[in-house]
């Protein structure tokens, strides 16, 4: 394996060294290292978050994917050897296969649209090349970041295309969790099937239906949800390589963009496809708007949903008390025995943390001017942090809170006994003038629904018992006939 170093500011004093140059002149990089001086200054330029490139494996194989497909597309053009091309190959395939990405160093969000990413990519990949050549790294006579492993490239068309590769692998973690997730809720669904309880709009008693009802539209909200980032994710397989700086394709030759966008796919596997317009592509950050918009859809009805759960077992005496969540921890150093819906609490804040993300993406991707857009990497590090957060999230609540979660059956069935809002039933069999006047008197005196029905002589019990089964209160149900004559000639 290549040999591990450390990061600029970790670097000793004393560790061997080497030369570099940049336009800004010469600097010392620990000879361990694989990044070279690009990489170094923007080390020390973006101290902002903390969070570097190497917290983000997809868009560290994505750069490798696109360095190695730009290396056969040129190989196959005739302007890379072949043997600087079968080296900057197998680095990036090391590099895909998880090598060296503790060297990939730079802060997330950085100046110079994407450019200190690029530069971190093309100086690891270089220098691990040259050791697979024979040479030193910093050798760059021999094979030169940008020279070679950038060949036919900017950073405008490599930073977004890795963007959109490396969203599509987290679209598809983020399904496959959330598909996990629905999986639970559709269970539940189930399994409650028979319970019967009150629905309730604006915080108030409506009609019956099952609990198994309830949770089935959270499973169908998911379900939904993972549609919209299926087209999400069709939108993000259009790519700009090819465009070079601005989308002229200025240094690239006439048959490169096809090819890279070719090879590119044989070695992602997904279909991707080039921008019809190469300049439009290079400034236009709508498709990472269009994605962070979804996982904001995401983040809104997974909160709503976890309201609901918080709702429905607040108590467990003087709340809803409706449903059980699974114990998870102590919930107060003061108050004993008190028990919080804390996995529901952590996915609210989840919720919370996306909405932000949506709107600084809204505001960099708006930023943009003229052929470029700056401010990608911090769509980057919204965009990512929304994506990891939100898999996390439907991790934690399918395996910690959903799967766990218990009816309180009785409480749900006394629930509807107790309520007023059944009289919306009898509402077709005893008009609604009396519906009312029964609603009144229920809530005025305390008394049930079923009683004073029987009581006024409105509806015989055996019409009344049927009425009010439980599948005719929780689905459509065409008006019996039998008892409605029998009611209209008593």
């Amino acid at each position: 394996m290549p040999e591990i170093a450390q990061g600029p500011q970790d670097a000793s004093r004393s560790a061997p060294t080497r030369t570099e140059h940049d336009l800004l002149g010469d600097r010392e990089v620990p000879q361990a290292a694989y990044w070279g001086i690009h990489t170094l200054r923007a080390v020390e330029n973006f101290p902002i978050t903390g969070t570097t490139l190497a917290t983000c494996p997809d868009l560290i194989r994505a750069l490798a994917a696109i360095k190695q497909a730009a290396a056969l597309a040129n190989r196959e053009l005739g302007l890379l050897d072949g043997t600087r091309c079968a080296a900057i190959v197998a680095a990036c395939e090391e590099v895909r296969a998880g090598a060296l990405h503790d060297q990939f160093v730079v802060d997330l969000i950085q100046g110079g649209a994407g450019t200190s990413t690029n530069m971190n990519a093309n100086e690891v990949i270089a220098n691990r090349a040259l050791e697979i050549l024979g040479h030193e790294r910093g050798a760059y006579g021999h094979l030169h970041p940008n020279e070679h492993v950038n060949m036919g490239q900017s950073t405008n068309d490599v930073y977004p295309t890795a963007l959109k590769i490396a969203g599509i692998g987290a679209i598809r973690r983020l399904v496959a969790a959330m598909s996990d997730l629905r999986g639970s809720f559709a269970g539940k669904a189930a399994e409650f099937a028979d319970v019967l309880k009150m629905g309730r709009t604006q915080l108030q008693d409506a009609v019956p239906m099952t609990l198994g009802q309830e949770f089935g539209t959270y499973a169908r909200m998911l379900a939904e949800d993972e549609a919209r980032l299926g087209e999400a994710e069709l939108l993000i397989r259009e790519i700009n390589m090819g465009a070079t700086a601005i989308g002229t394709g200025i240094t690239a030759h006439p048959l490169y963009a096809a090819l890279v966008r070719e090879r590119l796919a044989e070695i992602t596997g997904i279909p991707l496809v080039t921008a019809e317009d190469l300049v439009e592509a290079t400034q236009d950050c709508g498709a990472f708007v269009q994605v962070s918009g979804v996982l904001k859809r995401v983040a809104v009805k997974l909160s709503k949903t976890c309201n609901d759960l918080r709702l429905l077992s607040s108590g467990p005496r003087a709340g809803f008390g409706e449903i059980n969540l699974p114990a998870r921890q102590a919930g107060s150093s003061i108050m004993p025995g008190k028990v919080n819906p804390v996995i529901p609490e952590v996915v609210n804040q989840v919720a919370f943390e996306v909405i932000g993300n949506d709107v600084t993406i809204s505001f960099a991707a708006e930023a943009g001017q003229l052929q470029l857009n700056a401010f990608e990497p911090v769509i980057a590090y919204s965009l990512f942090r929304s994506f990891a957060h939100l898999e996390a999230a439907c991790r934690t609540l399918d395996r910690h809170c959903v799967r766990g979660i218990t009816a309180n059956r009785e409480r749900l069935r006394a629930g509807v006994e107790q309520s007023i809002g059944i009289v919306t039933a009898l509402n077709p069999y005893i008009g609604y003038r009396n519906a009312t006047a029964v609603a009144l008197e229920a809530h005025a005196t305390g008394r049930g629904v079923y009683e004073l029905v029987l009581e006024k002589g409105l509806m015989a019990r055996e019409q009344l018992d049927a009425v009010l089964q439980p599948d005719r209160l929780t689905r459509p149900q065409a008006l019996d006939p039998a008892i409605a004559q029998a009611i209209a000639a008593a």
